[in-house]
């Protein structure tokens, strides 16, 4: 996964071995997604849909769906309820996934822009890159275990 020059957004491309059907489902079914990020999530997913996940106790990032093109492209809105840790406040912020189908499974394109600074990127980046790998072994049909960032195992 590499990250852009670019200070207000957080770009990264990576391969999962699983279908986009499959890896639609972990992004759009609660269920699903807490496999890989966050402790509980509640998701409408229909354009103005609620998008909201407790990430970590104590901080909850929420949106809304904007675009869902299953299983090609999804958009929603992004940032942290109040009293949580970030300042990127709900909503204003937009993740764009696109899943592309390739021989291996799918190539995931991952773009979250609108984030107000560098250190928000830069914080959002290392935050994306934890989950997006717990993602691949998920969505795979692998298991990426208990989030050592909610058990307080990593910072």
């Amino acid at each position: 996964m590499e990250a852009t020059g670019e200070t207000t957004a957080v770009e990264r491309e990576l391969a999962i071995a699983a279908s986009p059907e499959a890896v639609w489902e972990f992004l759009v079914d609660p269920d699903k997604a807490t496999r890989w990020m966050g402790q509980s999530a509640s998701f409408e997913p229909r354009p103005g849909g609620l998008y909201r996940v407790e990430v970590i106790p104590g901080n909850t990032a929420a949106g809304e769906f904007v675009e869902l093109d299953p299983p090609r492209r999804l958009v929603f809105t992004w940032g942290w309820e109040p009293g949580g840790s970030g300042k990127v406040p709900v909503g204003t912020s937009t993740v764009e996934i696109e899943l592309l189908p390739t021989d291996e499974g799918t190539m995931l394109r991952f773009t979250h822009r609108g984030l107000p600074d560098e250190e928000a990127a830069q914080s959002h980046g290392h935050g994306w890159d934890h989950y997006l790998e717990r993602l691949v072994i998920a969505a795979a049909g692998g298991d990426a275990g208990p989030d050592p960032w909610v058990t307080g195992e990593m910072t």
